[in-house]
């Protein structure tokens, strides 16, 4: 997607690509994070970040998975949560419009780059405390989110729960996406033994950032299924359970894990 600051706007581009994938025979739609509104004038973007219960975009997906029979994970949106913060939250929707799990992105985006962006997600947003997997048509599904992508210890906690497809929905920028999107998203699938579905934002947006796209399927051996490249729009990929128990049969990784001892420095 490239997401902009009118969140019905955005609502009608995922009901639009919902219609398309079912017409596509897909099971399960993603999409990225902060699909629902992507503003980095936090003044102007207060008004249209409200609870779950008044979100369009929220209302609008459920919607369209008990319409559609097809389930919709949304990548994450701007929550207003009850002590007045904000939470980067991801959604999994069923095919009958139910809310099957809720995922609040645990690390947050704090950091100056090399070529002048800034970025300070903790000033607006409260990190999540918990891991979380849930059973879908794909299998068991863990959640991560973006800046995740970094941080080793969550993926192997989503490997040892031995998660079948791992969602890290992004919004990448195009110098830290240039050097290590690919790179680090195969990884995390080789060390899951796990499908990594990536939905990213892409393209230039209202708001004057720039996404660096590249929507990914890898599959457990770390091979690239789909790179949707600088695309906005629908992609297909086919997540084949096989593939899953094969790699895991060549390479038992997760089986050979062992705790790493602790340093007595």
């Amino acid at each position: 997607m490239t997401s902009g600051i009118d969140p019905h706007a955005n609502a009608d581009a995922i009901v639009a690509a919902a219609r398309e994938a079912v017409d596509g025979g897909a099971a399960m739609l993603f999409t990225p994070e902060m699909c629902g509104l992507l503003d980095r004038n936090r003044n102007r973007a207060t008004p249209n970040i409200v609870s779950e219960a008044d979100n369009p975009v929220l209302a609008a997906a459920r919607a369209a998975a008990r319409d559609l029979k097809l389930w919709i994970d949304l990548g994450s949106l701007a929550i207003l949560r009850e002590d007045g913060r904000w939470a980067n939250r991801g959604f999994v929707i069923d095919a009958d419009g139910a809310i099957a799990a809720r995922y609040d992105k645990i690390h947050m985006f704090d950091v100056d780059l090399a070529s002048g962006e800034s970025w300070r997600e903790s000033a607006a947003y409260a990190p999540g405390e918990q891991v979380v997997t849930v059973d879908t048509p794909l299998g068991l599904l863990g959640l991560a989110i973006c800046y995740d992508i970094r941080f080793p210890a969550l993926f192997e906690e989503l490997g040892r729960r031995r998660s079948d497809v791992i969602r890290v929905p992004a919004a990448f920028t195009v110098p830290t996406g240039k050097a290590h999107w690919h790179l680090m998203q195969r990884a995390r699938a080789v060390e899951a033994s796990a499908w990594v579905i990536a939905a990213a934002q892409t393209g230039r947006h209202e708001d004057g950032r720039e996404t660096y796209g590249h929507s990914l399927v890898i599959d457990p051996w770390g091979d690239v299924v789909l790179d949707m490249a600088e695309a906005a729009g629908v992609g297909f990929a086919m997540i084949d359970p096989a593939r899953t128990r094969d790699v895991r049969a060549q390479l038992p990784s997760l089986a050979n894990k062992r705790e790493i001892p602790k340093s007595a420095a």
